[in-house]
């Protein structure tokens, strides 16, 4: 009878360990074989990609997957008169076969963010507009028109940080930031040595995150109420696991340009932070008045406010980050991971797409790369860890111009899967697990650690990181102060905000002009090479007539530019006739 009894329950657990066996071999053969080289990616032992899309004609910024995997990508420009891209894979190898664009008639330049599905709807936003559409199961494009949700019915003019990310809660409440208007709230903009108004006008309306009902449309700002407070800039955005709202936000820059005779280029190139921020209700995190220094470890003041570096002053008022990445690393998406594929280390962890620098010259420009951060009882555990790298193509980028990706959305696929989204091609992969979920742990990250050594993840060295030693010429030294931060080492610009140098009819055409707009500035939409910008170029009047000659005749006849000289006295004669 024992014997009978224990062959019975004896075959009865093989069968069982051969079906569960058999599922999960089935499981593994769902997922799609890896692109070659993971499509450029360095990920962590085990991990694999698969390149979705090589490239799409609007770019891409966020993006989004529905339950039954279909991609929904929010394109950077809009392409063919249309602002959002649907793929679907219709054969199971993870590649997209089937696209399809809608979204018409929606003004886009550049900044237009968000892609989130929510309660049966796709959300998206421009700059001014956050709008969606109802989606039905099983199809790829929606049937309905779009409704729109918010509308930002402020007359901007030029508008610095004009992204409209949005986030839910578990409550019925749609959390949306309103940037700022302004590096530092100084008036005029960003102008060397101006002070910042105080107390910043420019907080009554922005520089917050407000709250919404989620279930209404047709809102304005009005309809919502102010949820926190002295944010700066927003793109990355989510709700936690543990039911917080989270930002990483994007500090400000110009620290040499504006008051080189308090700050070095590598102080400049490293602060602010970019602060990892948990957002309570009343919170007040005290921009424009403080930035945060990773490197202290605490809130200083602003020079806009009398800081010097050092001084914390008012700072103490004002809340603390849970953590601080490095200065311009620009976190352009947040993602709380609660799948099941990846290993434990995972879970309700948070994701970082840093889209990477552009003003950290005279030092490589950093960052390029998606950081995970573990999480235990609600915070952050220890310091980041490289998840992937490999966006750029190249290891010391010199100017933005030269990162071949740059990382921005992060999403979930309905198995588990990490989906990644980059701006400059519009390449979108999707990142699997496939190995031993519980043989996982610090000698598969190994080699990802030793990327923090690398010239864009690393702490560069004041003396033998930069790249510009070596003296140089007088234009050159004016350039590389003032102007390299938005126009590049290169002159290239950065093919969204700043408008290229090299080859450019504003710069080799009409001197007058040219001397007027480092005079006065320049301010709202221009066309540089056939192409439009919306961008601010401050006023530049506190530089000396030579220092105006030199600079204008050194863009003159570089990067590729062939056109005359400009003198001191044709400087002077300008800024006589302004006045």
């Amino acid at each position: 009878m024992y014997n009978q009894s224990f062959s019975f329950y004896f075959k009865k657990l093989l069968i069982i360990l051969l079906l569960t066996g058999f599922t999960q071999c089935h499981e593994k053969s769902e997922q799609p074989f890896a692109s070659a080289d993971n499509g450029g990616l360095f990920l962590p032992d085990n991990f694999e990609a698969v390149v979705v899309v090589d490239s799409l004609p609007g770019r891409a910024r966020h993006l989004a997957v529905s339950e039954n995997g279909d991609v929904y990508v929010k394109n950077r420009y809009a392409a063919n008169g249309k602002a959002i891209t649907a793929l679907r894979d219709t054969d199971g190898d993870g590649k997209a076969d089937e696209m399809e664009m809608f979204g018409e008639n929606l003004k886009e330049r550049g900044y237009g963010t968000e892609m989130r599905i929510h309660n049966g709807y796709l959300y998206f936003s421009t700059e001014m507009v956050v709008g969606r559409y109802k989606l039905t199961p099983g199809d790829l494009m929606p049937k309905s028109d779009m409704e729109v949700v918010l509308t930002d019915d402020h007359a901007h003019g030029m508008h610095e940080h004009i992204t409209k990310p949005i986030a839910f809660d578990n409550k019925g409440y749609m959390y949306v930031p309103y940037g700022a208007p302004s590096n530092a709230c100084q008036e005029p903009k960003r102008t060397p040595g101006a002070p910042g108004q105080d107390p910043c006008p420019q907080l009554e309306d922005h520089g917050g995150i407000w709250r919404f009902d989620a279930s209404k449309t047709n809102l304005t700002q009005a309809d919502g109420e102010k949820f926190a407070t002295g944010i700066r800039s927003v793109v990355a955005i989510d709700w936690s696991p543990d039911d917080n709202l989270y930002i990483v936000m994007h500090g400000r820059d110009d620290l040499l340009r504006l008051w080189a005779n308090k700050f070095s280029p590598w102080q400049s190139a490293m602060l602010p932070s970019e602060e990892f921020l948990k957002v309570t209700e009343g919170a007040d995190f005290g921009w424009p008045y403080c930035y945060y220094d990773q490197m202290q470890g605490k809130k200083v003041l602003a020079p806009e406010y009398g800081g010097d570096g050092n001084m914390i002053d008012r700072c103490a008022d004002f809340e603390l980050p849970v953590m601080g990445f490095p200065g311009h690393w620009a976190p352009n998406d947040l993602f709380f991971y609660q799948g099941d594929q990846f290993p434990e280390r995972y879970k309700n962890g948070a994701f970082v797409a840093f889209h990477g620098s552009t003003n950290r010259a005279p030092y490589s420009q950093s960052g390029y790369f998606i950081a995970f951060v573990p999480f235990e009882n609600g915070r952050p555990n220890g310091n980041f860890e490289v998840f992937a790298d490999g966006f750029a193509g190249m290891d010391t980028i010199v100017n933005v111009s030269d990162a071949v990706y740059r990382p921005m959305g992060i999403a979930m696929g309905p198995d588990g899967s990490l989906y990644i989204s980059e701006t400059e091609k519009g390449k979108v992969w999707r990142i699997m697990y496939k190995g031993d979920n519980t043989n996982f742990g610090e000698v598969q990250l190994a080699a990802m650690e030793n990327h923090k050594q690398m010239a864009h993840i690393k702490t560069p060295d004041e003396i033998e990181d930069n790249l510009e030693k070596g003296q140089k010429v007088a234009g050159e030294k004016v350039y590389y102060t003032y102007c390299a931060a938005c126009h590049q080492g290169n002159g290239l610009g950065d093919s969204q905000r700043f408008p290229p140098l090299a080859d450019s009819e504003w710069v080799t055409g009409d001197k007058n002009k040219l001397i007027e707009v480092v005079l006065k500035g320049l301010e709202g939409p221009i066309k540089v090479k056939g192409k439009d910008y919306n961008s601010l170029m401050p006023q530049h009047s506190f530089l000396t007539d030579e220092q105006v000659s030199e600079v204008l005749t050194y863009i003159r006849k570089n990067f590729g530019n062939q056109a005359s000289a400009i003198s001191a006295e044709e400087v002077k004669a300008m800024r006589v006739s302004i006045k």
